[in-house]
């Protein structure tokens, strides 16, 4: 027989509990007990205490200052009167000796010992309490870090244990892992580097979209390095009242000292270290900018030997101060971009692990049908497609379920083709395939993959296009193609119905910006020649607070250049389609009984061969190729949707 073992705390509480009740209730029985069984006091009117007087009836008396007379009657019970301050005087004593009445004076300052303590327990009882309450809250909360923990950190700190996240649960991303093991290899080899008189980074601030895993990565850091690992949000620093983020922050790295070897790593760090406002802003955020400057305080008095790395993530790497990226603080920046092909695969792989999967399913052509993709997206795709196979009946996944969960993903969920009146789903119709024809006919574009008037969300049809290799540079023929395609829509339309509609909306939308980044941006318009307008963000990083930092004449040619752009893409689409009428309208005629087509219809009909997956190269792109590719040049969409009005 096993008996629970008894918890000192409890027990101490529950005795606590017991010795106050019992002290309250002796306390109670002190002070109203007495009055309970004390025997009925009769009050007599002044008249009435002078006629006992006389008649000898009153055998003692106690007067207080204030005239009161208690005593007690010859009878025995007691009495209470009041005499008149005007006529307590001589005739009254007289009136008393001559009855033989024992007669007692009360001072002024005398008093009960009983009611003084019940008139010291009023006064300092609540006072008591509330600073009982007080002390008990700040327990709870920590009580050295002020009143409430108000101004201590959130930091979380996860311990190495058996159920760590190694460079194992990073699927993909094998260059990065490559720059941060060496934070790893300072951590667990020290001498190592100090022998050679090397110093482990600061910081090292991880960039790159959202959803590609900068947190994941920070705690395969830790788990990699077997060391305590701190995590806390940079929105967590910031609150309502002035100076605690700043306190906040001297506490978090104080913890951390205290707990090296460590990893201190803050997502979201542009929630408290955006840039600084100027001398000539109007505006500024005291409390903010406060915290950031302690938070630069502490990075300038970090000692590289203490065996503390900091890891900060960010999404939005321009907004941050320039004394936060300077070495010294940030001494490392390691961009994570979206991952390629191979690295989806190993993603998806990592996702499905638990998921039973049809033996036919390729997650390879998967991962190829998903460019853009994040990790955090490739594993909402697997778990669509699960739900996609349960809402079917099959107990295994499919290519069809990826399929379908890539559609929702993208364009929204399916709705009935009965939404749509007859005449408006041959208008769509017709529409998709001038997209599908022009992307098929045009040697740059991506090849269409699939074409399908079944509405989704806000959608109406979509063109699907799935590139062959992974871009991350276009030339001007690829991205005049791109015009191109996106103009084909509307070019169908203007031939089968001789005008337009308003389904061309989202097109002409997409294709004017991408016509304004060709002349502004690319430098590939002979009006204006080789020059690149900073915009938007590059326009803050300039110092320039107009967002558009040319003249108006400029401006005007730009606007010239777009127009003339866009009306060649449209001749261009117009001339494509009616040479191939005839395939254009078996298309529509296909498309509008099936729903649904492939690409391979596509290249059918027009008597062309269906463009062939070219192997990938393994070798790496260049950080610089890279960078150049996803500031100006990022991948085509690979959905071409028609949107509704």
């Amino acid at each position: 027989m096993t008996t629970e073992p008894t918890n000192p705390r409890r027990r101490r509480s529950w005795l606590l509990w017991l010795v106050s009740a019992v002290a309250l209730i002796g306390l109670g029985l002190t002070l109203f007990l007495p009055g309970v069984l004390a025997p009925s006091t009769t009050t007599l009117s002044y008249t009435e205490f002078v006629t006992d007087v006389q008649a000898h009836k009153v055998s003692t008396a106690t007067i207080d200052s204030d005239g009161t007379v208690n005593g007690t009657l010859t009878s025995g019970s007691p009495y209470t009167t009041a005499i008149p301050l005007p006529l307590a005087g001589q005739p009254v004593l007289t009136s008393l000796r001559s009855a033989d009445v024992a007669v007692t004076f009360v001072p002024a300052s005398t008093g009960s010992f009983w009611s003084s303590l019940g008139t010291w327990l009023l006064i300092l009882g609540p006072i008591v309490l509330v600073w009982w309450f007080m002390a008990r809250m700040a327990r709870r909360a920590g009580a050295s870090g002020g009143i409430f923990g108000v101004t201590r950190s959130s930091a979380k700190l996860f311990t190495p244990s058996a159920r760590t996240t190694t460079f194992a649960d990073v699927a993909g991303y094998e260059g990065v892992k490559g720059e941060v093991s060496e934070i790893v290899d300072f951590l667990r080899n020290p001498d190592r580097y100090r022998r050679l008189g090397a110093e482990a980074p600061r910081g090292v601030l991880l960039v790159g979209p959202p959803g590609t895993g900068k947190t994941l990565l920070a705690r395969a850091v830790a788990g990699e390095a077997a060391v305590n690992f701190f995590s806390v949000d940079g929105s967590s620093f910031v609150e309502m009242f002035v100076g605690v983020g700043a306190s906040r922050v001297r506490d978090l790295f104080q913890t951390v000292h205290s707990n090296a070897p460590a990893i201190l790593f803050i997502d979201e760090i542009d929630a408290i270290g955006q840039r600084r406002s100027g001398a000539t802003s109007y505006a500024s955020n005291d409390e903010r900018e406060q915290t950031l400057n302690q938070l630069l305080a502490e990075m300038d008095g970090f000692e590289t030997s203490s065996g503390v790395v900091l890891l900060a993530a960010t999404n939005r790497p321009d907004v941050l101060d320039a004394a936060l990226l300077r070495p010294g603080r940030f001494d490392r920046h390691i961009t994570v971009p979206l991952p390629n092909a191979g690295e989806r695969t190993a993603i998806l792989k990592v996702h499905c692990r638990d998921k039973p999967l049809d033996p036919a399913l390729d997650l390879e052509a998967v991962a190829r049908g998903t460019p853009g993709f994040s990790g955090a997206d490739l594993a909402n795709l697997a778990n669509e497609a699960a739900i996609e196979a349960v809402r079917a009946g099959r107990e295994r996944i499919v290519a069809s379920d990826f399929a379908a969960a890539r559609d929702r993903l993208i364009l929204g969920r399916r709705e009935s083709s009965s939404v749509l009146l007859l005449e408006e789903k041959r208008q769509v119709a017709v529409h998709e395939c001038g997209h599908a024809i022009v992307a098929a006919l045009s040697e740059n574009a991506d090849p269409v993959e699939k074409i399908t008037i079944l509405p989704a969300g806000d959608t109406l049809g979509a063109t699907e296009q799935l590139p062959l290799a992974e871009h991350h540079l276009q030339g001007e023929r690829a991205l005049l193609d791109r015009l191109a395609i996106a103009m084909g829509g509307r070019a169908a339309e203007l031939i089968v119905y001789g005008e337009g509609s308003t389904g061309a909306a989202s097109d002409l939308a997409a294709a004017t910006a991408l016509a304004t980044r060709i002349v502004r941006d690319f430098g590939l318009s002979p009006a204006l020649g080789p020059i690149g307008y900073p915009t938007g963000e590059d326009a803050a990083e300039s110092g320039t607070t107009l967002n558009r930092p040319y003249s108006e004449e400029t401006q005007r040619a730009v606007d010239t250049e777009v127009a003339r752009l866009l009306r060649e893409a449209e001749a261009r689409a117009r001339e494509l389609l009616s040479r191939n009428r005839d395939a254009l309208d078996k298309l529509v005629a296909r498309l509008f009984d099936s729903e649904t087509l492939d690409g391979a219809d596509v290249y059918e009909l027009l008597g062309r061969a269906v463009p062939e997956r070219v192997p990938e190269l393994g070798a790496k792109v260049s950080p610089a190729v890279r960078q150049t590719g996803n500031s100006r040049a990022a991948p085509p969409s690979a959905t071409k949707p028609t949107r509704s009005a």
